[in-house]
């Protein structure tokens, strides 16, 4: 295979943007008018035929959902744009984390008939986190029942953010014929139904007072974003449509402003006029501000500028195992250049990786490259000890950059293999699933010879079952879901607890007194795996080569629990005094002492089960809502609020994951089919003492 050699990219014109959305919103149905009129596709692929280019997967054709994040690279007005097309599904989530991480912008779909939707606030939410300028695409204008302004109104009211409309529908619904460019102020319409042929006409005289209104308003939220404009705007100057762009493009990578567009995907009306947007609106890797990380040895900070003469620095975002080719890391290289056959360090782990194959990726297709330059992503083959969120730099400039950071699981269940030769195929197997994924977790359960997995729901582990049986060749017996319960305390307890064993010859002997408390909230960040471990021992009451074993004796204690074998959260716990004996004392001793102790106070501590309540939202047509309010109520749901779309209304509603199994099928017979729901993990709370009791039990 010939190797392509590329030159050294104008990373001003190089964007690398997420298609991010709430599931069904069209964020895959975009993506493949993306590829298709930028030349990389020659046919559109549809979603609902099992046929979109980046839903390569069979999981994913079979479903009709996004489930991994898919890389393209194509090329739009002289640009490369690398689009990472994720899942919209929040048990996927984790997927479009670390995607967001490493992108420069986004394009955030709404459905232009549901508006904002929960999974909308969870990126959303994730995109401000990142720092992620954006851009708002309402799609399905074409729906009956699609609002544009009341799309927008739901972004300022529910996700708080500052749209400015740039364009708006001409028609909606059936209606829909086309899109009227306000800083042109032009009317487009498309000739032919692929939306290859694109018409520009001067607006019509129906609706030139609204679009007039619609610009003044527009003017207004972009010159305020602009000291040098704000006065020729209050002067009564003109202002050029140059000027209202660059100040736009400025507002926009600043995050103080969205630029609103609309269309339809699946009529492929408007897409061209997004990708225009992106290349105009959207940063470069040189309008962002540079990466900051740290020396893995020193801890200083280091910056690292979005230059080919700087050293390499690159963050490895993705693994994903592939049939032909195995492990595959995708990288986005942040400065200097990533060259095949070169050596670089993971400054994370410590370890020396040769850099082999490079390769850049369209969906599951792929194209070997020689070397990928600062600002780009691309995909290396083969990397020994490389995972999400590790850090490729020089190894004579060594820098580590900062991880993405993931949710913990919130739903468990009990995965047995059918034959003796399942058995070591099923451990490999769910070892490389545990490899691409960070949010899956695989656990051996010694008491009852038991092997558990943990995801972010049920499809999350229903899929991960199916992609080990196709991919791997394994058969297993899958268990009904278990909640992910946690343990905690609700006061403050001290434990004076001593270890001592005589048994003829050398004993064992250790002393170690705690304070234990609820985690504040405050200090949350500092704690590492639920616990914030301090150690406060004065007077060489106990040696420092015994501090440590002390602490790994408490942090043992913490992952197998103590109500009911859960792993505690949210404890602190301070080591403050005890005792050693010259020849009895030993690691062990005080390792053991140290879990004595932690045991003790927990118990006396006041302590809580804690259960994960999920954020529902339920949308069916009005005459079902009143039954549905009531079997949310009488699953220990909270209503948080009502909204009424005309003739169907959403329901929100705050509740515990336990009560939530099986829900989809209830609801189907409750509304004859017509209702669907959306859920996700929102926070842990103190579970009922009826719940907690039978939870108990159920471990015993």
């Amino acid at each position: 295979m010939v190797k392509k050699t590329e030159t050294a990219l104008d990373l001003n014109k190089v964007r690398n943007i997420g298609i991010i959305a709430h599931i069904d919103a069209g964020k895959t149905t975009t993506t493949e008018r993306v590829l298709y009129y930028t030349g990389m596709t020659h046919k559109i692929g549809e979603v609902h035929e099992g046929a979109a280019t980046t839903d390569y997967m069979p999981q994913e054709r079979e479903r009709g959902i996004t489930i991994t994040a898919s890389a393209v690279t194509a090329t739009w007005n002289g640009h490369q744009v690398n689009v990472i097309d994720t899942p919209g599904h929040v048990d996927f989530t984790a997927e479009v984390q670390r995607s967001l991480r490493v992108l420069d912008g986004g394009v955030v779909v709404f459905d232009g008939v549901a508006g904002v939707e929960p999974q909308s606030e969870t990126v959303w939410r994730q995109a401000n986190s990142y720092g992620v300028p954006r851009l708002c695409f309402v799609n399905k204008m074409d729906r009956t029942g699609a609002n544009f302004q009341r799309c927008v109104d739901m972004i300022v009211e529910r996700l708080h953010g500052n749209p400015v409309p740039i364009q708006f529908p001409y028609g909606e619904g059936a209606e829909f014929k086309g899109i009227v460019d306000l800083l042109r102020m032009k009317l487009i319409t498309y000739v032919d139904d692929l939306g290859t042929k694109q018409e520009e006409h001067d607006i019509p005289a129906g609706i030139a007072a609204e679009a007039q209104t619609r610009r003044a308003l527009m003017v207004e939220k972009i010159v305020e974003n602009d000291d040098f404009l704000t006065e020729k705007y209050l002067m009564g100057e003109e202002i050029t449509n140059d000027e209202l762009l660059g100040a736009l493009r400025a507002a926009t990578i600043a995050g103080k402003v969205q630029a609103v567009i609309c269309g339809s995907s699946l009529k492929n009306k408007g897409v061209q006029l997004m990708l225009d947007k992106v290349v105009e609106l959207l940063p470069s890797p040189l309008d962002i501000p540079p990466v900051v990380g740290h020396h893995p040895k020193t801890d200083a900070e280091l910056v690292r500028h979005a230059s080919d003469d700087e050293p390499v620095a690159a963050l490895v975002f993705k693994i994903l195992t592939d049939p032909y080719v195995g492990r595959l890391a995708f990288f986005r290289v942040y400065s200097g250049v990533v060259k095949a056959g070169t050596m670089l360090t993971n400054t994370t782990k410590g370890d020396r990786e040769r850099i082999g194959r490079i390769v850049r990726m369209f969906a599951d297709r792929r194209e070997d490259v020689e070397e990928v330059h600062a600002g780009d992503i691309a995909a290396v083959l083969a990397l020994k000890n490389t995972f999400t969120g590790d850090t490729l730099a020089d190894p004579d400039h060594p820098i580590v950059l900062e991880k993405v950071s993931f949710p913990e699981p919130v739903i468990e269940v009990a995965i047995e293999p059918d034959t003796k030769g399942d058995q070591d195929k099923m451990g490999e197997a769910l070892r490389r699933l545990a490899e691409e994924d960070p949010t899956f977790r695989v656990e051996v359960d010694d008491k009852l010879g038991q092997t558990k997995i943990a995801g972010m729901g049920e499809l999350h582990l229903e899929v991960l079952v199916d992609r080990m049986m196709r991919e791997f060749g394994v058969q297993a017996t899958v268990g009904r879901p278990r909640v992910a319960y946690r343990e905690t305390i609700t006061r403050e307890v001290r434990s004076d607890t001593t270890f001592k064993r005589q048994s003829g010859g050398k004993g064992q002997y250790a002393r170690v007194v705690i304070e234990m408390e609820p985690l504040p909230d405050e200090e949350q960040e500092l704690a590492k795996d639920g616990l914030l471990f301090v150690d406060a021992i004065k007077g060489g009451s106990i040696p420092r080569e015994f501090i440590r074993p002390t602490e790994n004796g408490i942090r043992e204690a913490l992952v197998g629990g103590v109500m009911a074998g859960y792993p505690v959260v949210g404890v602190k716990v301070r080591l403050v005094d005890g005792a050693f004996h010259d020849v009895d004392s030993s690691e062990m001793a005080f390792k053991v002492a140290g879990s004595m102790a932690f045991k003790d106070a927990f118990q006396r501590a006041k302590p809580v089960l804690l259960e994960p309540t999920m954020k529902v939202e339920v949308q069916a047509p009005d005459e079902y809502i009143g039954t549905i309010v009531g079997d949310l109520s009488s699953r220990r749901g909270i209503i948080a609020g009502m909204d009424p779309h005309g003739g169907s209304t959403s329901v929100r509603a705050n509740l515990p994951l336990g009560e939530m199994f099986g829900y989809a099928t209830s609801l189907r017979n409750m509304t004859q089919g017509r209702g669907n729901f959306t859920m996700e993990f929102e926070k842990y709370m103190p579970a009922p003492s009826a719940i907690a009791e039978e939870v108990i039990k159920g471990k015993s």
